[in-house]
């Protein structure tokens, strides 16, 4: 159980950063519904990469959320989203579905949770509480965003957005994420807000 100090921390810190909805919506964690299909981009990367695939977090408690780690989490969804030009993989590199970190400026939607999950890493996050996480856009389209679980609920980092959200906040239909235990392996979620949920390949 979080202590009420903590509580307090993270609240005072949602305040000053403008996302109080978000602190004061949680905890919301999403439902999931066992091992799915992995996205094509996610396994071409880890043929090309192994050990993006291969991180295990033993422990399937999530990280806890202070006053820091909110801060965090927000200045980095903020850097990330101005520094990395928008591109799709065609324009990048001339294919569809490359999954990539965006060293070289430019990225489409993985890159982004990409390098937002690697920075929060370098920070002392772990790879389970970090999880790419595919979603429907509200006209169709595919979107990837990232993930973050935590004591007070899961939240939302994501290029389109400056804000970080908890994920039931989002206009989304979360689709798959990856697992917790296991970032190579790619479980279901069942969005309980659409009456149904679909996969995208």
């Amino acid at each position: 159980m979080i202590k009420r100090r903590g509580w307090l921390l993270v609240l005072a810190a949602a305040l000053q950063a403008g996302t109080l909805g978000s602190a004061l919506a949680a905890p919301a964690v999403m439902k999931t519904n066992g091992r799915t299909t992995q996205p094509i981009g996610h396994y071409e990367l880890c043929k090309r990469s192994p050990i993006e695939c291969n991180e295990k977090t033993a422990s399937r408690a999530p990280v806890e959320l202070t006053r820091t780690l909110w801060k965090a989490m927000i200045a980095i969804n903020d850097e990330v989203n101005t520094a990395v030009a928008p591109r799709t993989d065609m324009e990048a590199w001339g294919q569809e579905e490359y999954w990539s970190y965006p060293d070289n400026g430019v990225g489409d939607c993985e890159d982004y949770a990409m390098e937002k999950r690697r920075q929060l890493m370098q920070l002392g996050v772990p790879a389970g509480s970090l999880l790419i996480t595919v979603v429907r856009q509200t006209n169709g389209e595919g979107h990837a965003v990232l993930t973050v679980r935590t004591t007070l609920g899961e939240y939302i980092l994501d290029n389109l957005d400056t804000r970080v959200l908890a994920w039931n906040e989002t206009e989304y239909t979360y689709l798959k994420r990856q697992s917790e235990q296991n970032s190579g392996v790619w479980i279901g979620i069942n969005d309980g807000r659409a009456d149904a949920v679909a996969s995208v390949r």
